[in-house]
């Protein structure tokens, strides 16, 4: 039996995080579940959003699933996010953005993975207040993060039958920092000759992306422009609602949505899991529960064509509860 460290969050979290205990265990398949507190209720109590016990667990154990953790905007903690990927060297964050059939989009056919340095870039944290008027943040960008990530995207692709990178930069202005990570990709782009390596600005990548979105395979970004345009992806399948991710580590993996914690629904059964059983999923693929994995996304899928039980952000009336059991239900089919 694997064990594996559970992080029910806060908000709709734990609503969500036992939908998807029920999916996985009706799979057939038996975890031990490693479960870790951690967030604005747990940093009340022990201090921290992110107590040392947490960061051990996964440590441990390897691999973890994590439900959202409300942040503070402008204020409080730092985001637990951040630190559990900084403190565990989760250096890639993986974001697949593929259409679902019975979900409504602009377009068709869309199908690519955002893979995103996660550990330096602006997120490193380093401002510092001037004076009463300014404050500055630094901008990190290293030879080291810039080739491993620029590695693992290549990796990526050839594993995963992908034909071309990306590779997205504002090297046009930011000259040294996003030049260095730009410099890197295209080395690291020379041992992959059976690769199609492209170079696109950002702000160009975000307005074709919102036009022709299905010219795009992979993409490589630094940390900020990363999770900017990992969220506009989202948006060209749905939301952030079926939206899936994954931080990677050479050590440690830990699979979460990128949705927030949704207080606002908190204890109402109105939240959908979509998005945690689609990292559920990835999940059990990783930790090599392949079948059940299958038997999941197809079960998923066909309740979402279907279109018949879903919950209100899908376009139905369904609660969190007759939304999982129809899920389980399809998977006796």
């Amino acid at each position: 039996m694997k064990t594996v460290t559970l992080i029910p969050g806060d908000g709709i979290g734990p609503e969500i995080a036992n939908a998807v205990q029920k999916i996985i265990e009706s799979a057939g398949v038996q975890i031990d579940w490693d479960v870790q507190n951690a967030g604005a209720d747990v940093a009340e109590v022990e201090g921290l959003p992110l107590p040392q016990r947490v960061i051990d667990s996964i440590r441990k154990n390897k691999v973890a699933l994590k439900a959202p953790v409300t942040t503070p905007i402008g204020k409080g903690f730092r985001s637990v996010n951040v630190a559990l990927r900084k403190e565990l060297d989760l250096y890639a964050n993986i974001r697949p953005c593929k259409n679902i059939k019975g979900i409504k989009t602009p377009f068709d056919n869309v199908d690519l993975v955002v893979v995103r340095e996660n550990t330096e870039d602006l997120y490193a944290g380093i401002e510092r207040q001037i004076d009463a008027d300014s404050a500055e943040s630094i901008k990190i960008i290293t030879r080291k993060a810039s080739t491993r990530i620029a590695k693992y995207a290549f990796d990526y692709a050839i594993k995963n039958g992908r034909k071309t990178v990306h590779a997205v930069t504002k090297a046009n202005i930011c000259k040294l920092s996003d030049g260095l990570f730009l410099d890197c990709v295209r080395e690291v782009a020379k041992e992959y000759p059976q690769i199609n390596y492209k170079e696109i600005l950002v702000d160009n990548l975000c307005m074709q992306l919102v036009q022709k979105p299905c010219q795009f395979d992979v993409l490589v970004l630094p940390n900020l422009y990363g999770d900017i345009v990992s969220d506009l992806t989202a948006g060209l399948i749905g939301g952030l609602g079926v939206a899936q991710g994954a931080n990677i580590g050479t050590e440690c993996a830990v699979f979460e949505p990128v949705h927030g914690s949704a207080p606002d629904i908190k204890g109402q059964n109105k939240a959908n899991p979509t998005a945690l059983l689609l990292c559920a999923i990835n999940m059990l693929k990783y930790i090599g529960e392949e079948s059940a994995a299958v038997k999941i996304e197809k079960a998923l899928y066909n309740v979402i064509e279907e279109g018949k039980v879903l919950t209100a952000d899908l376009g139905g009336n369904a609660t969190t509860d007759e939304y999982t059991a129809e899920i389980i239900r399809q998977m006796g089919n």
